[in-house]
């Protein structure tokens, strides 16, 4: 009978062997353990990644629109607050005005004017409010506020309105000078004629808000309370009677660019839904890709567990066995 056997050397070799290839499986098993997903990614494709690409593309497509999303959420957030701050303050002109219209008092006269000041200056600094280092009502001159600042807006509106003997006719040259494009869109205003392009917010879907400090609901608000504001002075030489004519009339007008106002911010709303409606859309969609990408290389957890469990006594037998290997001797074989 032939016996075979190894020596020493050869035997610790081996061992040394084994315990490197055990070593190796606890660590890939305790990768995918902890992570969730198959250490050999290639193995388990077969080699074919055009699945796994095509799913890693489109969850990028769909990371840019997050941003793009958030961008226009924003975005539209800032703009509906900023009309929020100018609805207000036309709100309480209009009821300021009809209130100081009704009383025939030159006290009462300057204390319209100067609120008119006030909620001036209010409404074009929510008109120059910017986001992102970008002007919401600039159109696409987002690097520049659309307005300047009421005292300009007071002075170049004074030069066309001095000298002027009735009501009727400030009225009309106040508004003849905010619709010339010569006047208020050449003097005061500083952005751009053309509107910003879309938010694209989904693969096929984008959000437009042609929204400038141009608008005709803007203009008509900003003109009556900057009339409001030069009302009482000397420049314009109007009597008692005439200032409480012109505040009630101002007044009533104010309601109606209020009502404007109302709308702009209704077409606003309706572009945060839809936003909202994409960014929804978007994020389940993800979460549908992200899962289909996990099923491609997931790894079970109780499966690998439970070999993990099962080269880890692996291991631990074979130090036992290398343990006794070393204590062997003929000393101890004779005793």
């Amino acid at each position: 009978m032939n016996i075979t056997s190894i020596g020493d050397l050869e035997r610790g070799m081996t061992l040394r062997t084994r315990a490197t290839d055990i070593k190796t499986q606890i660590e890939t098993l305790s990768y995918e353990m902890s992570t969730g997903r198959v250490q050999d990614v290639s193995g388990r494709l077969g080699g074919d990644y055009s699945q796994i690409l095509d799913l890693d593309r489109s969850l990028a497509r769909l990371d840019a629109f997050g941003i793009a999303t958030s961008e226009a959420a924003l975005f539209t957030d800032t703009m509906q607050l900023s009309l929020k701050t100018l609805g207000d303050s036309v709100g309480d002109m209009t009821a300021s005005l009809l209130a100081y219209g009704t009383a025939n008092q030159p006290v009462n006269h300057e204390q319209a004017s100067q609120q008119a000041k006030n909620e001036l200056d209010t409404m074009i600094s929510a008109l120059n409010t910017r986001v992102g280092g970008r002007s919401l009502f600039s159109g696409t001159a987002t690097d520049v506020s659309p307005l300047q600042s009421s005292n300009d807006l007071l002075t170049a509106l004074k030069s066309q309105l001095t000298g002027l003997a009735t009501v009727a006719d400030i009225r009309l040259a106040a508004e003849n000078w905010f619709n010339d494009p010569a006047g208020f869109d050449a003097v005061i205003y500083q952005g751009s004629n053309s509107t910003l392009s879309p938010m694209q917010i989904s693969e096929n879907e984008g959000v437009t808000l042609p929204i400038t400090a141009t608008d005709p609901a803007f203009k008509a608000a900003l003109r009556d309370v900057a009339v409001a504001a030069l009302a009482t002075d000397s420049a314009l030489a109007l009597s008692p009677d005439q200032r409480t004519a012109l505040f009630t009339k101002l007044g009533v007008e104010l309601a109606n660019a209020q009502d404007a106002t109302v709308k702009l911010r209704a077409k606003v709303g309706a572009a945060e839904a839809r936003i909202e409606e994409a960014a929804t859309r978007n994020s389940s969609a993800r979460t549908s890709l992200e899962f289909s990408r996990n099923e491609l290389i997931a790894a079970d957890p109780y499966e690998t567990a439970a070999k993990l469990q099962t080269v880890q006594f692996q291991l631990e037998s074979l130090y036992s066995v290398t343990v006794r290997n070393a204590n062997l001797s003929l000393v101890n074989f004779l005793r």
